[in-house]
């Protein structure tokens, strides 16, 4: 009877391992490779929160319009929808999280009088500065510089407008300011 020889991965006749310079060159070659792709992932993600800027920005604007156009005209901010009186974060806060009748009452639930809204689940954080509070310009004033600090978004609300509070630019040069 012949016999067939056992071997193993140990005793392989012909067995080759890689060499010290054969591993060194794979180090190096995925070492170029991680400083290509690197780079894009981290590229990837400024362009998430600009993008996801974008869509915040666009949906607050048309949740003011639709707040609006369902209140006698009246932009939320302006506490009962008294427009004489100064606009505040916690009226435009309570107008836009909470139930709301047509003269821009809030109440917690809905009812055949308080059948508007909620048109947020909550103020969104600004993406790029990570705060979601709201500095309310003056009717007079113009919209400050952007400076990170301690606001997410300006909103003046005579004119509706609202902007990030998001100093630097985005990759294609646009001041998040502009947005």
């Amino acid at each position: 009877m012949h016999r067939i020889p056992k071997h193993n991965l140990f005793t392989s006749v012909g067995r080759k391992a890689f060499t010290l310079i054969e591993i060194l060159i794979v180090v190096v070659i995925l070492g170029i490779l991680a400083t290509v792709v690197i780079p894009q992932f981290s590229n990837a993600s400024k362009e998430a929160r600009e993008n996801t800027l974008k869509d915040e920005l666009r949906y607050l604007r048309i949740q003011i319009a639709v707040f609006k156009a369902q209140h006698r005209d009246t932009p939320p901010g302006y506490p009962n929808g008294d427009m004489s009186a100064s606009a505040t974060e916690s009226a435009f806060l309570d107008q836009m999280t909470k139930n709301t009748s047509e003269d821009c009452k809030t109440n917690a639930t809905a009812t055949a009088t308080y059948k508007f809204g909620p048109y947020l689940s909550k103020m969104p954080a600004n993406p790029i500065s990570g705060l979601s509070t709201i500095k309310f310009i003056a009717d007079a004033d113009d919209i400050p510089a952007p400076d990170d600090t301690t606001y997410g978004w300006f909103y003046k609300p005579k004119t509706q407008q609202i902007v990030a509070n998001s100093t630097g630019n985005d990759t294609n040069a646009t001041p998040y300011a502009s947005y």
